[in-house]
């Protein structure tokens, strides 16, 4: 049966390297938002509705691969909080691995607004996100986008058995993947 977790939080937050650390401890795989951004937008323009598209059916078929072949995953999300359609589409993935058997988890990540900043260019990040590349725009799309959305829950409005937000501007990314590790008793790999 497989799990699924999701690690949630604004842009440059640190999603994907808390996901990688987790990755490591345990027998989760890894698949962040922006593997199928980033192949959709080598295909067709960026922000199309092709581009969309392609988005939506590379991460269908990679959850129902991972259902199908008993796969626990890792998904990084930007969850905006004050949007139904994002609810829905949290919730269907809970409902899609909970009913075939398996335990969903949300890690929620946050810190302030200029950490993010900082964030946002560090070589890892560049490495792994070509379309972050051009520094400006993704700053700017990071104020916009904050501006716009709620990306962090409220105090309370989360209430899934599985679930753990962390503050996590003064934490490393293996001290937040020890504390996601301990919450919810995950196994460990040799690591």
């Amino acid at each position: 049966m497989a799990s699924l977790m999701i690690v949630c939080g604004p842009q440059a937050v640190g999603k994907m390297t808390v996901a990688e650390k987790i990755k490591e401890k345990t027998d989760f795989t890894l698949t962040t938002n922006h593997d199928s951004i980033e192949l959709s937008d080598k295909i067709f323009e960026k922000g199309s509705q092709a581009q969309r598209e392609l988005r939506n059916l590379i991460r269908e078929a990679t959850f129902k691969t991972a259902i199908d072949n008993n796969v626990n995953i890792i998904f990084t999300y930007v969850w905006a909080f004050d949007e139904k359609s994002d609810w829905d589409y949290v919730l269907g993935l809970k409902e899609q691995f909970e009913k075939s058997g398996g335990k969903f988890y949300l890690v929620e990540l946050e810190t302030d607004l200029q950490t993010r900043l900082e964030r946002n260019t560090t070589p890892h990040r560049l490495e792994s996100k070509p379309s972050k590349k051009d520094i400006e725009w993704s700053k700017n799309d990071i104020l916009k986008t904050n501006e716009k959305y709620r990306l962090n829950s409220n105090e309370g409005e989360i209430t899934f058995e599985n679930f753990v937000k962390i503050d996590n501007t003064n934490l490393s990314p293996e001290e937040v993947a020890n504390i996601v590790v301990d919450k919810f008793e995950l196994k460990l790999t040799n690591c």
